[in-house]
């Protein structure tokens, strides 16, 4: 079973000693230049709107983002100090402006209505489902009325095929948190937490099962 913190909290590769590895695995097993390409096309950034990457790990998204758009206001939030020196690291080697800080998904510490993007890869299926629900709620709580949503996660497997290749991630992270991944059940979690125009946007492929590309969209209101 994967490890985790008093907090419950999954190291990126479900075991600290593998966080040095993760830049390396991700980038050869998952399309990761694609699948995150493809995100930031969808969330469709402007200068000056200031952007969410939750749960940022080492970076590379907000690396990604930040050189393509480096008019945005690009914070980095996650909850594995490690991680995050790894993720400055990079950054400060690149040579970009990103805020880097230390937080949970379910207690950020940021007002209500700061972002207009929130974006977040390879994250959600660390979460159990109440701690999944929590957090979709307080991503509205921190994004404007009209804000959206951007989401790359492993998504319902497309065939049998793909669904065997998600069981080395299952095995990985642990069944518990994955399982709601395996099922679907992304869209039924934004639209539970009260955002609009949920949508399963693209799929990929991948050597660990299909990736799957949500957005949402924040209203307004209760």
């Amino acid at each position: 079973m994967a490890g985790q913190d008093d907090h419950g909290y999954i190291p990126a590769l479900g075991y600290r000693f593998l966080t040095p590895a993760y830049d390396l695995v991700v980038g050869a097993t998952t399309r990761e230049r694609t699948f995150k390409s493809a995100l930031i096309a969808q969330a469709r950034f402007a200068p000056g709107q200031r952007v969410l990457d939750l749960a940022c790990g080492t970076g590379t998204l907000a690396l990604m983002i930040k050189q393509r758009y480096p008019d945005v206001d690009l914070t980095g939030l996650d909850g594995d100090r490690a991680i995050l020196a790894i993720a400055a690291h990079k950054a400060a080697r690149a040579g970009v402006a990103i805020r880097f800080e230390e937080g949970l998904s379910f207690e950020m510490p940021y007002a209500d209505g700061r972002f207009d993007r929130v974006v977040s890869s390879l994250f959600f299926h660390h979460l159990s489902w109440p701690d999944k629900q929590r957090t979709a709620h307080e991503i509205r709580r921190v994004l404007r009325p009209g804000g959206e949503l951007h989401v790359a996660d492993w998504g319902r497997a497309r065939g049998p095929l793909m669904r065997t290749a998600f069981m080395a991630i299952q095995l990985l992270d642990g069944f518990a948190t994955t399982r709601d991944n395996a099922e679907g059940r992304l869209v039924e979690l934004f639209a539970g937490a009260g955002f609009a125009d949920v949508t399963e946007r693209r799929t990929f492929s991948t050597m660990f099962g299909t990736m799957a590309l949500y957005s949402a969209v924040n209203k307004g209101g209760d």
